[in-house]
């Protein structure tokens, strides 16, 4: 059986919890504990503190664990990336008061900057040969320029909103985050395999993400335009109607794309449109 560790609160947390429930994960919905286990699937999910997921994968306490790659990163702890879940995305900026006019890099060279990631921040002022004080905070990071703590911070940064409501201004991004599934380097063959199947759902859940499954019918003489402006995975499915001269047509469509595309095939004579979302999608 693989143990999953998972942060026990907050956004994360509900994400997680919603893809394990996609992938037909089903774990208890009482009032969690501190481990509880799927009553369909070999795996059991420990609830942590997030920046203690990475250190309790690395050890073995856990077989796996989905965290921050912020955390992962500020941690450093000998675990491998396993998949990236691709929720949970935000960025780790170094930020200054909005009204100093900022030169580069070479500004905050003597001056104190206030992070809840020091492990991270240090190694990129180093990378850089950059010469800061870092002055650790486990708090409200943005507020530390405001009441003169530091010059600047390093901190998480996803809408910029906290930035702008503390007279901050984000001037350098170092790195981008994402959930990871992260695993423990010395996982059995049998838990391995347990692993593999465990991806093969989560895969068959993501490949499905912002993808939309589209009928249609479209005048005969009109198929080969219409497959010209679908960007479907394959070929699409093109099966002929009762009524003479016409045909149905099936495919896969990106959301992203979805309605400059419908404009295409309406124009081009596409009638009867149906759109269904896409639960799984096994490649």
């Amino acid at each position: 059986m693989l143990r999953i560790a998972v942060q026990s609160k907050g956004r994360l947390f509900e994400d997680t919890m919603a893809l394990l429930a996609e992938a037909d994960i089903k774990l208890p919905t009482s009032k969690r504990t501190l481990l509880t286990q799927s009553s369909n699937f070999p795996v059991e999910v420990l609830f942590l503190r997030d920046d203690d997921i990475p250190q309790c994968v690395a050890s073995g306490v856990a077989d796996l664990g989905i965290v921050g790659e912020n955390e992962f990163a500020e941690r450093n702890e000998d675990a491998e990336v396993v998949y990236r879940l691709g929720f949970s995305k935000c960025r780790l900026s170094l930020a200054i008061h909005k009204e100093i006019d900022y030169p580069g890099l070479e500004w905050f060279n003597g001056r104190k900057i206030a992070t809840s990631y020091p492990g991270i921040l240090k190694r990129f002022l180093k990378e850089k040969g950059i010469q800061a004080d870092i002055h650790v905070i486990t708090g409200s990071v943005e507020i530390a320029p405001g009441i003169g703590l530091a010059d600047a911070i390093f901190d998480i940064v996803s809408s910029g909103s906290t930035l702008i409501s503390n007279n901050l201004k984000e001037v350098e991004v170092i790195m981008k985050s994402e959930a990871l599934l992260i695993g423990n380097k010395n996982m059995t063959a049998e838990k391995k395999e347990v692993l593999q199947e465990l991806l093969f759902r989560l895969n068959a859940v993501k490949a499905a993400e912002d993808k939309k499954y589209v009928l249609m019918n479209v005048p005969t003489d009109k198929i080969k335009d219409i497959i010209e402006v679908l960007p479907g995975i394959k070929s699409p499915t093109i099966m002929p109607l009762a009524t003479e001269g016409w045909s149905s047509i099936h495919t896969v469509l990106d959301q992203k794309c979805f309605w400059e595309i419908i404009g295409k095939l309406k124009a081009i004579g596409a009638q009867g449109i149906l759109v269904l979302p896409i639960e799984k999608m096994i490649l």
